[in-house]
């Protein structure tokens, strides 16, 4: 019996690999490396490049590993991009997340883990939100993962599929054991941007919006480390694997810090004064938006460890730190 992680080569799949494999579960991950590494992955874990929309590929893995778990990480995730080339994103996210699905209703895989995310809520009117809130996405990227979420409800309805959608709020932070971490040059991720131009990998760095109807004027977000994040996904696991219904739960903690908020952290956490210019809003980005959840602590008995900006911010600059050293 085994895990099948999908888009486990990837920032946050490769952490889950991680956590899979220093738990004693076998793991197996496919991935299409688009923006995943090999290298991110323990060497004795077997990896399968491919889509997951290809139902056959699907379907052996399935069958040969005995895979009784799968963990669906593998998405497009940039929201600006997603405005860019909704097609794109409803075919990556939407269209082979169902092919995957039906490849595990296929092969009687019971326990299905979704990574899904806080744009579903788009810019919400309660905050903290809660996951009984209104889902009315501002992009393409959170209505593709809100319409995996539906297929998933829907099917788990009609097969012996349970499963567990977790909302991811903003991820970030590196494996503390610095095994792996956000390791995409081209990584939008804010928290990873200010390090890399502390680190004089970026000439400089752009806010995008200053007058949202926010105390400083810039967005504000809930940043969870995603170690904290992939021991959730753990709970998860277990909470199926115990007899626990389907399950919607928010992974964040609950407290918001503003893009400026989140540059004075690696000013501070870094030593450097970097530059920071203005910049336009980009479309699709809410003002405020911070996780309710206490649903999650409560019935995955989940207990956060690195609830702490200035350690998430650590963590990712020690991660650069050793990436750029190990490109010198």
């Amino acid at each position: 019996m085994a895990v099948l992680v999908t888009g486990g080569a990837g920032y946050i799949g490769s952490h889950m690999v991680y956590a899979l494999a220093d738990a004693g579960e076998d793991v197996v991950v496919l991935d299409n490396l688009s923006t995943g590494f090999r290298w991110a992955l323990p060497k004795n874990i077997p990896l399968y490049e491919g889509d997951t929309g290809d139902e056959k590929l699907a379907l052996q893995i399935i069958a040969r590993h005995d895979i009784n778990a799968i963990i669906h990480f593998a998405a497009s995730i940039v929201v600006p991009d997603s405005v860019a080339d909704p097609l794109g994103y409803y075919r990556n996210n939407t269209a082979n997340s169902r092919t995957l699905i039906e490849a595990a209703v296929k092969g009687g895989v019971h326990h299905f883990i979704f990574s899904s995310t806080a744009a579903v809520y788009g810019n919400p009117d309660i905050v903290p939100v809660p996951e009984d809130a209104p889902t009315v996405p501002m992009s393409p990227y959170g209505w593709s993962k809100l319409m995996t979420e539906i297929i998933l409800r829907d099917t788990a309805h009609a097969h012996p599929l349970r499963y567990g959608v977790l909302r991811y709020f903003n991820v970030a932070g590196a494996d503390p054991a610095m095994r792996t971490g956000q390791s995409t040059p081209a990584a939008t991720h804010l928290i990873k941007v200010a390090v890399q131009t502390a680190l004089g990998l970026r000439k400089k760095m752009d806010v995008f919006g200053t007058d949202y109807p926010t105390p400083d004027g810039t967005c504000i977000r809930d940043y969870i480390h995603v170690s904290d994040l992939v021991a959730a996904h753990s709970d998860a696991l277990s909470y199926l694997r115990a007899g626990g219904d389907s399950v919607t739960l928010n992974c964040g903690y609950g407290r918001g810090f503003s893009v400026l908020d989140v540059i004075d952290t690696v000013k501070k956490v870094s030593g450097v004064d970097f530059r920071v210019d203005l910049a336009p809003k980009r479309a699709g980005d809410p003002a405020r938006i911070v996780a309710a959840s206490d649903r999650a602590r409560h019935l995955l008995k989940w207990t956060p460890r690195f609830d702490d900006l200035s350690v998430i911010v650590s963590h990712a600059l020690q991660w650069e730190q050793k990436l750029r050293k190990n490109n010198a």
